[in-house]
């Protein structure tokens, strides 16, 4: 492995920009934009070869686009309950869309992106809960769309239409460390994306230096709705518990921003 200073990767990401439309290299993959990137960069994934410095981390994002940035993957506590699986599938759960053709007929599913500003049509919603320094999973059934009257039958015949017990959470110290550590400082660069000849093609346009990742911005994030909790389950995978943030808001979570 090529080892880079954080100035001769900054210039390596001009040259990329300067390149202009850059074919996709991962054709088919949804992280075409972040793995293309890096093997423009000849490294492993998202493994920036930067010696004697803090912890970096490469983002890539479309331009025009609603969708989400992936901060990092954690699962709730208590750990040890493992609630997704074992709580919020088998009790919360739904009939997934293909059970009884691509899954058994009895698979379940519990996909989820929510916030704290508004409770989903399931009724669940994130509270962030200052007195006990805890981001919370909260489940209301007076807030259940009324297309959603069987499943919440059905919720109610399989536990009840309380609050959640256990609750699922995240501390504020265990949220702190794990973004501090996937998030101290960043390589953030916005990218523009059309199809040529029918094949998508990138153009790494902006390119920001994010440094010294804030931990009180963090929380206030989540507050404020920028951040999301998106749950992707079901009966035969738990493809993992994500923090996601809206597009052209990364940046709050730092001290430092720099334009390159």
């Amino acid at each position: 492995m090529t080892l880079f200073t954080k100035e001769e990767l900054v210039e390596k990401l001009k040259v990329i920009r300067n390149r202009g439309w850059i074919a996709n290299a991962r054709t088919g993959n949804d992280g075409g934009i972040g793995n293309t990137l890096e093997d423009l960069l000849d490294i492993e994934e998202n493994n920036l070869p930067i010696p004697n410095a803090a912890e970096w981390e490469l983002k890539t994002q479309r331009i025009n686009t609603s969708s989400l940035t992936t901060l990092f993957h954690s699962e709730p506590s208590p750990r040890a309950a493992k609630l997704v699986p074992q709580v919020l599938l088998p009790l919360y759960g739904w009939p997934h869309k293909n059970a009884g053709g691509k899954y058994p007929a009895d698979e379940r599913s519990f996909r989820q992106t929510i916030h704290a500003l508004a409770r989903s049509d399931r009724g669940f919603g994130v509270i962030v809960n200052r007195e006990e320094r805890k981001v919370e999973i909260s489940f209301d059934a007076k807030c259940v769309a009324s297309h959603h009257a069987d499943w919440l039958a059905s919720v109610d015949q399989r536990v009840d239409l309380n609050e959640l017990e256990p609750q699922p959470y995240w501390g504020f110290d265990d949220l702190a460390h794990k973004a501090g550590t996937k998030l101290l400082n960043c390589f953030y660069i916005k990218t523009a994306v059309k199809k040529i000849d029918k094949i998508e093609h990138f153009h790494y346009q902006q390119i920001f230096v994010l440094q010294k990742f804030d931990a009180g911005r963090f929380i206030d994030a989540i507050e404020n709705g920028l951040i999301l909790v998106d749950f992707d389950a079901r009966t035969g995978h738990n493809h993992g518990t994500k923090f996601r943030m809206k597009q052209d808001t990364l940046s709050r979570l730092y001290e430092s921003v720099t334009q390159v």
